[in-house]
């Protein structure tokens, strides 16, 4: 049964404290997991625990910007439909009653599916339609998943609305009212698991978030919900599902393994903190990671209290992979004991989908294919990313004529119509492109990945300066004469693509000989050298605007504008109302990469 979120605020309210109890038949035949020894001997509990994290929208092995199958270099395959077939097979193997399966958040964001149902067709208006992804994952039988900062992109309202529609409960201990400071959301699940001649196996299963979303999505949350650290929460939690008598412990977090945070000292918790909380909070046998998108099979880290190895896993993106996290118990001096933890990945691309997702969704799937594919206008020739990271290129010049058109727009009249408008826009894909001839929807969306909306904020000459300089910290240091190899030249200190900055409406050099922080050169607004005092209105993303990749000056800058359009949506609309796409009526020469005065391209 779904949880009744209302009975549980209320008890946590009264109690500070809540709890989801799940537990199989009442009487159950003999578990697959418990093995019979003769008397005198221990008794044992095999528990599965299954995983999922960063769905991001994807069901099916589609993608909608290609208009074709899913591929990749290394030959994944992705989608809910593949991780079904997973599951059923770790099911058929442990036996069902034996297993949990869990997320780790990023679920209704991230792919033309995921955005239809909440802009074309919302799930939040009357009558509405149930999300495809609560569709899927309540088939599969997911038994909680934990929030991901991309849930709050679209809202709370559209947040809450999903959450009506699973059959099981979203966690986020660390998701909090922000004037009460009480869970907003249940903060952990706990399920029994049956054991014939000895106490049930009681699993509970703590959801923690990521402290980001108050800075990413500050305009949904601010005033209405905080994000305490994982840390913090963990170990307030943590030591009450043990006083509940909680046999196992298994987080599912949506925060990487690093330790490391890409807002910097803007919110004072750490935002990859999984590992952290592993070392750090006792009580803890798995935790399911999320948010990097990374894989790890195992990571086993060593509890500095207790001296217990935690097992960590994180499976990969899009429904790539899937974690097993298989937990050995001993029944021993009256309690279940957790003797052995192991981790390990199944694959997508070793099954086919499970043919319950494909008719499942079919429909919906088949209405966004049609969608993306409306053709929108048509351009003179063809515009690619390949090469963005490191030349100035059309493709990304488009993006900030648009949102320079959209903010001189909404100024007029204003106070602030004099001032020059400036446009940030980031090489987000490698790949993609708008062909000659005939452009879709789908084209222009595979050049903006993202829901991303714009705001408008003042800032001075000096800022835009420092801005420039910590964007061009991207490029690897490479001295004069040296071979330029464009493999190795970007994302020095692992800095992604999404966190290079072009700034258009300015000329400037990057000296890539010269270490980060002295390598713009030769700064100039209209011809001449740019004026630190003066003043600009930058048209940023909300994601930047709001402290997102750690750029200087840009969040506490005086914010003007700003809209709650996307800017993938404000794009088409340019095109449509052009109907065609020529580079001469957006690209322009901003930047260039030079080595001591000599061009490097």
């Amino acid at each position: 049964m779904p949880l009744n979120r209302r009975k549980f605020l209320t008890k946590s309210a009264a109690t500070g404290a809540g709890v989801a109890v799940a537990g199989a038949a009442a009487a159950p035949a003999q578990a697959a997991g418990a093995s019979r020894k003769p008397a005198g001997h221990p008794r044992r509990y095999s528990l599965t625990v299954m995983g999922t994290t960063d769905l991001h929208g994807n069901v099916f092995n589609w993608d909608y910007f290609k208009n074709a199958e899913y591929t990749d270099a290394k030959g994944n395959a992705m989608g809910l439909a593949r991780v079904s077939t997973l599951v059923n097979q770790v099911r058929a193997e442990k036996g069902r009653r034996n297993t949990l399966l869990l997320d780790a958040g990023d679920t209704i964001q991230g792919t033309p599916l995921t955005y239809y149902y909440a802009k074309v067709d919302p799930i939040t208006a009357k009558g509405g339609p149930v999300h495809p992804m609560a569709q899927a994952m309540n088939a599969i039988g997911y038994d909680a998943a934990a929030l991901g900062n991309h849930e709050f992109n679209y809202g709370i309202e559209t947040l809450r609305r999903f959450e009506e529609q699973l059959r099981f409960p979203l966690l986020g201990a660390n998701a909090v009212d922000a004037k009460t400071l009480k869970p907003a959301f249940p903060p952990y699940f706990v399920k029994k698991f049956p054991v014939p001649g000895a106490p049930p196996v009681k699993v509970a299963v703590l959801g923690l978030t990521n402290p980001g979303i108050a800075i990413w999505d500050k305009a949904y949350v601010q005033g209405r919900l905080a994000f305490p650290g994982l840390e913090e929460q963990a170990a307030k939690w943590v030591p009450r599902l043990k006083a509940l008598g909680a046999d196992v412990v298994v987080v599912s977090a949506h925060s990487g393994t690093s330790g490391t945070s890409s807002y910097g000292d803007q919110v004072p918790y750490v935002e990859n903190a999984a590992a952290n909380v592993a070392r750090r909070v006792p009580g803890i046998d798995a935790i399911l990671v999320g948010h990097a998108h990374v894989e790890i099979p195992e990571l086993k880290v060593v509890n500095e209290a207790t001296g217990r190895t935690v097992v960590l896993s994180e499976p990969l993106c899009w429904a790539e992979r899937l974690t097993v996290f298989d937990i050995e118990l001993v029944f021993a001096r009256g309690r279940w004991e957790v003797e052995s933890v192991a981790a390990s990945l199944r694959n997508s691309n070793t099954v086919a989908d499970d043919p319950k997702i494909t008719r499942l969704l079919r429909d919906e799937h088949a209405k966004v294919v049609a969608y993306v594919n409306q053709v929108v206008g048509s351009a003179t020739e063809t515009l690619t990313t390949v090469e963005a990271r490191y030349r100035d290129a059309p493709i990304i010049d488009l993006i900030t004529k648009v949102q320079e058109d959209v903010v001189k727009s909404a100024l007029a009249g204003t106070e602030y119509a004099a001032l020059p408008v400036l446009a940030q826009a980031s090489p987000f894909s490698r790949t993609s492109q708008i062909p000659a001839g005939q452009v879709t929807v789908r084209d222009l969306s595979s050049l903006y990945v993202y829901d991303n909306t714009l705001v408008a904020k003042v800032m001075t000459g000096a800022q835009i300066r420092a801005y420039l300089e910590y964007s061009a910290e991207y490029f690897v240091q490479t001295a004069a004469g040296a071979p330029v190899d464009v493999a190795r030249l970007t994302n020095a200190g692992d800095r992604p693509d999404y966190n290079y900055d072009y700034v258009s409406g300015l000329r400037y050099e990057i000296d890539i000989a010269q270490p980060a922080g002295s390598r713009i050169r030769n700064l100039t607004w209209e011809g001449a050298a740019l004026d630190d005092a003066a003043r600009f209105v930058l048209a940023v993303n909300n994601y930047r605007a709001n402290g997102g990749g750690a750029f200087p000056h840009v969040a506490s800058a005086k914010e003007v504008w700003s809209e709650s359009t996307e800017i993938r949506t404000r794009i088409a609309e340019w095109v449509t109302a052009k109907g065609v796409l020529d580079p001469r009526d957006f690209a322009s020469a901003d930047w260039k990469l030079t080595r001591e005065g000599t061009p490097v391209f």
